[in-house]
């Protein structure tokens, strides 16, 4: 039914003035159109501009490049002498109209549209040149009109092109009419093969929100068609909704690339964008921390690495690891150091492999963007609420991590040391878990260098006490004796979960 109802709509509109079989009543509808030059005289080599402006009537309207439906937009056929190059249609920025079929882009007025045309070097001076145009648009208000000109310019040529003064504020009010172009704001583009996700950083030049995006291709919506806009610190992320389908239910090809215009109190111009496939949303940019600023997050993941320590899965086998590196040594200090340092190589080495795959994880998940989604940030609470009852005591798990942890001395020479400092790092995973994903979240949004820097701050607190007590042995027996306060230790970490 849509589809007829569709048809019928077309053939109304190819009863127009332009139409060599039919004739509409006097007094219908028509444009004004006009095509000037902005400059009377040409020279060789040189650009010069034209303008196609279309004075509509009363209450209708022409389409921009991308009508949002399956409307024409004005196009120009340009016939010129050899050596003339017409550059593409210039568009101004167009109005959002609430059409039949869903959203539309519309000018009203009189809208004039730009061109750019070169002039050969070869050209000699004197004598005119002749630049012919058929331009075709069509008009729409209850029902549309097809509509075309052919328009004749008649340019004289000179050693330098000469400006037509009279035309000068039209010129002047076509380029002020067109979105803004800023070359210092940088454009990305992402998705999953559903909605498209636009990030635009532009730094702290667009304080206010825009108000919408106007897509050249018809395969993206605008952000009034669905979408929505969020601010990322100096960046704005536009959610746009994908159109796989035309007014005529035919499907859409789907490109990989796009452009258009953001609507804001100053409309910029977004230069065509490749759609990049890694994920459903562009990350955010990674800005480094100063050293100031970074020292709380490395003192903070060092002491998370300390407070491992002391879980019930960690603490009893610390002084067992460092008896069985005395044994091994046979109390010779210097042996019993370095058992300690080749089990801390250990930890340092599985935390490196940790980090590596959590920041592998948050670059193809687009870890900090995905905060934004309220299911994700509940369902982040939930997994700390059932960490923190965990740590509570309400169920365990992780339970058998003591009686692995205790196996670990059996092993003999440094290759044991080094790869019971790997398994100690798996041993703690149990009890790590929530601490891990405090981490990862502090961590989250620094670069690589620093990302891998505060999780080695995190094995060096883990690591500290076997090599402080593989250093200094008699010092195992100030260690507290494992017991009932463990349990309330953990316990009472688990408020900063619930928190």
């Amino acid at each position: 039914m849509r589809r007829l109802l569709f048809s019928a709509l077309s053939l109304l509109a190819s009863l127009s003035p332009a139409s060599a079989q039919f004739e509409l009543p006097t007094g219908a509808p028509k444009t004004k159109a006009s095509l000037v030059s902005e400059v009377k005289s040409i020279a060789p080599g040189k650009s010069f501009s034209v303008a196609l402006k279309l004075e509509h009537p009363g209450g209708w309207h022409s389409y921009y490049q991308n009508s949002g439906g399956v409307e024409e937009a004005p196009a120009i056929q340009w016939t010129l002498p050899d050596g003339f190059k017409a550059g593409p249609i210039q568009w101004p920025v167009p109005s959002v109209k609430d059409g039949f079929f869903g959203k539309s882009y519309v000018f009203d007025g009189s809208p004039v549209f730009l061109v750019d045309i070169s002039a050969p070097a070869t050209l000699e001076s004197g004598g005119t040149v002749a630049l012919k145009a058929d331009a075709t648009w069509q008009i729409c208000k209850e029902s549309c009109i097809n509509e075309k000109q052919s328009f004749t310019l008649n340019l004289s040529i000179g050693p330098n092109p000469e400006k037509a003064t009279e035309h000068a504020p039209l010129f002047e009010q076509a380029r002020a009419s067109q979105a803004a172009v800023k070359a210092d704001w940088k454009f990305s583009a992402t998705s999953d093969g559903g909605d498209v996700f636009l990030r635009v950083e532009t730094g702290a030049a667009l304080a206010e929100a825009p108000v919408d995006f106007i897509p050249d291709q018809p395969f993206v919506k605008s952000v009034s068609s669905g979408g929505d806009i969020k601010k990322e610190g100096d960046a704005w992320v536009f959610r746009l909704p994908r159109a796989l389908k035309n007014a005529l239910e035919e499907d859409l090809p789907q490109g990989d690339r796009f452009s258009g215009v953001i609507v804001a109190t100053q409309a910029v111009r977004v230069p065509e964008t490749i759609i990049s496939a890694a994920g459903a949303a562009p990350s955010p940019s990674v800005e480094s921390l100063s050293f100031a600023k970074l020292l709380p997050v490395l003192g903070s993941m060092f002491l998370g690495g300390l407070i491992l320590n002391l879980m019930p899965c960690v603490f009893p086998v610390i002084g067992l690891k460092i008896m069985g590196f005395v044994q091994q040594a046979g109390s010779d200090r210097k042996k019993v150091a370095l058992h300690g340092v080749v089990f801390a190589a250990g930890v340092l080495v599985s935390f490196a492999i940790l980090s590596g795959i959590l920041f592998t994880i948050r670059e193809t998940t687009n870890w900090g963007f995905q905060l934004q989604d309220p299911y994700v940030v509940m369902g982040l609470m939930l997994l700390m609420f059932v960490l923190a009852l965990n740590m509570y005591g309400v169920f365990e798990f992780g339970t058998s991590a003591t009686s692995v942890g205790g196996s670990l001395q059996s092993k003999q020479g440094l290759g044991g040391s080094f790869f019971s400092g790997v398994l100690a790092t798996v041993v703690a995973t149990p009890c790590s878990g929530p601490y891990l994903g405090a981490a990862l979240a502090a961590a989250s949004g620094l670069p690589a260098a620093q990302f891998f820097t505060a999780f080695g701050a995190m094995a060096l607190g883990l690591a500290l006490p076997y090599l402080l007590l593989s250093l200094f042995p008699h010092l195992i027996d100030s260690l507290p004796r494992p017991g009932a306060w463990m349990e309330s230790f953990k316990q009472g970490m688990s408020f900063l979960l619930f928190a």
